[in-house]
């Protein structure tokens, strides 16, 4: 197996470990500015946010209003409407964006790879043939197609649609 580094990534977790005014998924949520934070849709117990630093366009994370940092203190009627959450982002990305497919997960803890170890979330990345290149391990660069914002507005309409 061959391995690849990646020192940018964790100058991001770094920085994510102890955040400056607390747990930032607690904060985006608190201040109540969807349009700023980019949530795209609340619900009774979790909420639909675009991540900030995604691995490719229209990333959303599945996020809790409960702060914890593992799906195993979560009531069962919280996982069970992250699941449903799950299921509607994808159809609101593909109708957004015509991804060829997904990765959906979890990282509990740092060892793990999580950015943001205290406050568990799901992630829902679109992917699409060929969107992995070399500018990420000899550029230090991550290549995003698409505004976050014109992103943010395709996939918030698109819950529109899908939300009951």
């Amino acid at each position: 197996m061959k391995q690849l580094w990646s020192p940018w990534r964790s100058r991001y977790i770094e920085t994510l470990q102890h955040p400056k005014g607390g747990c930032e998924c607690c904060r985006i949520d608190k201040i109540n500015q969807d349009d700023k934070t980019f949530i795209v849709s609340r619900h009774k117990y979790n909420y639909v946010v675009m991540n900030l630093y995604p691995y490719n366009s229209g990333h959303l994370l599945i996020v809790p209003y409960e702060h914890v940092d593992d799906t195993t203190l979560l009531p069962p009627e919280t996982l069970n409407e992250m699941m449903q959450l799950i299921q509607y982002s994808m159809k609101a990305l593909k109708s957004a964006f015509s991804p060829a497919g997904f990765n959906v997960g979890l990282n509990i803890g740092a060892a793990a790879g999580a950015g943001i170890t205290d406050h568990v979330h799901f992630h829902v990345v679109p992917r699409w043939k060929g969107d992995t290149n070399f500018l990420p391990v000899l550029g230090d660069t991550k290549l995003i197609s698409q505004d976050l914002k014109e992103s943010y507005e395709k996939v918030k309409s698109e819950f529109q649609k899908i939300i009951p």
